[in-house]
């Protein structure tokens, strides 16, 4: 969908339900209870692949222009209420090159260009019993062994079926079944791939993604218990159980967030046989404006930790950089974060992390080993013609005896309306 037609199409929704509507509002919430915001994203996204020489391409850096609108409804009187959100996004090329693409900030054409601009618009149809809501169409879920990898201009998202039940107190139930998948930095919709590790497997498509899983929150809801099972149709299916736990001790608060995954082939197996069992421990100690964390995380059987392309996870060692999740590989992490709101200057935050890794089984007769250095900075402009906008400022050193070595700067501003 060109971009012009895309922000009619959304510019008429937000006119025509923002005006008056007696009788929805007044039989129920479907108008009054909707909301509209506009997101704007500015990126700038380098990264510099220091070991590659010749011809072959040796930096991704381009800069873009994103905008998102976020509709979501009210629901519709009586015990089932019926609802509709949307999400419309347009992506706009501000600078790149033939030699610089594959950011993940815009779409590639055959000629190797970027594409000048992209954009989608989804809908989503929700339906509302109690406590539990069943959604068919546009989906952004946020799970265990699908997470929402919201790191580049626009968000990626599903098309399919999910139901959320939150009936019992404490517990959340949830199921789905996704068909198709639209990447980040795509307007269309295309089969769901797998990656294992850090390598893209996209020779192979899967014709669904199924999950369902619950999370159990007791004990003031300072404790967490999940356990969850996903299905890439025919490539991989994957168990995972999850604690978490925060601990007041004195002026400190202890956190501790543990997780198990069991992966295996799949169905048809079309990328073969799939073993892979992954251990993470992220521990953490906060007072006042800091907070330490030390993590773990560890890869056993035969294969690197599988995913749904082209996604983060919720490892403890994983990062947007290097994921610490190929065959066999050990990491350790040391992580510090503060808040200037202690200090006196709130809206500011830093974080500085460094992971190493090793006993990385590479097939290639040696040993892998990894490290990567992260430091980010973020602020939000507290007052004033500016106030609420965000400035996020990333700095990455990643370097491998068996991947490629990375130099990578982020610079996001962002800033949202709220339409009504």
């Amino acid at each position: 969908m060109k971009p012009a037609k895309t922000l009619a199409v959304l510019g008429a929704s937000a006119v025509c339900l923002s005006a008056p509507q007696p009788l929805l509002a007044e039989e129920g919430g479907f108008i009054k209870d909707a909301t509209a915001t506009l997101q704007a994203r500015n990126y700038f996204f380098s990264r510099d692949y220091s070991d590659i020489r010749g011809t072959e391409q040796s930096m991704a850096q381009e800069w873009a222009q994103g905008f998102i609108l976020n509709f979501k409804s009210g629901y519709t009187p009586g015990p089932l209420g019926v609802g509709l959100d949307a999400i419309g996004t347009l992506g706009l090329k501000l600078d790149s090159g033939k030699g610089r693409v594959n950011s993940g900030l815009l779409p590639v054409q055959e000629d190797g260009e970027a594409a000048d601009n992209y954009s989608r618009l989804g809908l989503a149809l929700k339906l509302r019993l109690a406590k539990s809501e069943l959604r068919i169409g546009e989906l952004q879920p946020n799970l265990p062994v699908l997470s929402f990898s919201d790191i580049r201009l626009l968000p990626p998202s599903y098309q399919g079926a999910s139901i959320v039940s939150n009936d019992i107190d404490g517990l959340t139930l949830q199921g789905g079944r996704l068909r198709s998948t639209s990447l980040r930095n795509e307007s269309g919709d295309g089969k769901l791939q797998a990656m294992l590790g850090h390598v893209p497997k996209r020779a192979v498509s899967s014709d669904a993604f199924n999950y369902f899983g619950a999370d159990y929150a007791f004990n003031d809801k300072r404790t967490s218990l999940s356990a969850w099972y996903g299905q890439l149709e025919d490539i991989y299916h994957q168990r995972f159980l999850g604690l978490k736990h925060s601990q007041p001790l004195g002026g400190w608060i202890l956190g501790a967030n543990l997780g198990y995954y069991n992966s295996e082939e799949d169905g048809k197996q079309l990328l073969g046989a799939i073993d892979n069992q992954a251990f993470f421990s992220l521990l953490s100690a906060k007072r006042g404006g800091h907070t330490f964390y030390v993590g773990y995380q560890g890869m056993f059987g035969d294969s690197a930790f599988p995913r749904v392309f082209a996604n983060i996870t919720p490892l403890g060692n994983e990062v947007p950089t290097y994921e610490f999740a190929y065959t066999d590989e050990r990491s350790w992490q040391l992580r510090y974060d503060y808040d200037f709101a202690a200090s006196g200057l709130p809206g500011l935050t830093s974080t500085v992390r460094y992971i190493r890794g090793d006993n990385v089984d590479t097939g290639k007769g040696f040993e892998g080993k990894d490290w990567e250095r992260d430091l980010d900075i973020g602020y939000v402009i507290q007052s004033g013609p500016l106030g609420g906008l965000g400035i996020k400022v990333r700095n990455v050193v990643a370097r491998s005896n068996y991947r490629t070595d990375i130099n990578e700067n982020r610079l996001l501003l962002s800033y949202s309306w709220k339409l009504f």
